[in-house]
């Protein structure tokens, strides 16, 4: 004949102790508990009387970088800073008033360093020397960059959300100048050439 027993639970902790009914013996299970990961972004905002130049912040769903900034705090009415914002994305860049001591949302944006090792059609790739992973960028997406990088060089991929959004150069590269020609007419006055240049091997 089966037996059954009635359990009594105790106080919540990291065992739960049971009680048979009608008894005074008791059976401690452990028991492990793991919390519930928020569903929740996080979401890291400073005020607009923190902002500087360089400050990455949020607006409208998209990353902006500050340019420009000035406070300012007029005879009559609030105080309010005017600032100057280039989208990491596009490229472009807005002028944007916040009002002083508002809440603004930053923008996490990580910097990891990637080394250029080759051109495959029209992608641009980029290797993690310490875990190997490629990270390949349009053409698009390196713009007018393309012409100062070189096999080997080690550049700064900025990331945001888990995608690229832009990549810095070396701040110095060694070039020669391999071919200089006259400027058009009218620019000689000022000195104005197109030159052409190579890079130097380190």
């Amino acid at each position: 004949m089966a037996t059954f027993m009635a359990f009594k639970l105790s106080s919540f902790s990291s065992a739960v102790s049971l009680t048979p009914a009608n008894s005074t013996k008791k059976f401690i299970l452990p028991v492990k508990f793991t919390p519930r990961r928020s569903t929740f972004p996080r979401i890291y905002a400073f005020s607009s009387n923190d902002i500087k130049v360089g400050s990455n912040i949020e607006v409208d769903g998209a990353p902006w970088k500050v340019i420009e900034f000035l406070h300012v705090k007029p005879g009559k009415g609030a105080a309010y800073v005017r600032t100057t914002l280039r989208n990491h994305i596009t490229g472009n860049s807005v002028e944007k008033t916040f009002r002083a001591g508002s809440k603004i949302e930053q923008a996490e944006i990580s910097k990891e360093t990637k080394q250029f090792t080759y051109k495959d059609g029209s992608q641009f790739v980029f290797m993690d020397l310490t875990s190997y992973e490629e990270v390949r960028l349009n053409e698009s997406d390196v713009g007018d960059k393309t012409k100062w990088l070189k096999e080997g060089m080690d550049c700064n991929l900025l990331f945001w959300k888990g995608k690229v959004i832009d990549f810095e150069l070396p701040i110095q590269v060694k070039v020669k100048v391999v071919d200089v020609d006259p400027g058009l007419k009218g620019d000689t006055a000022q000195g104005c050439y197109d030159q052409c240049f190579d890079f130097l091997d380190d």
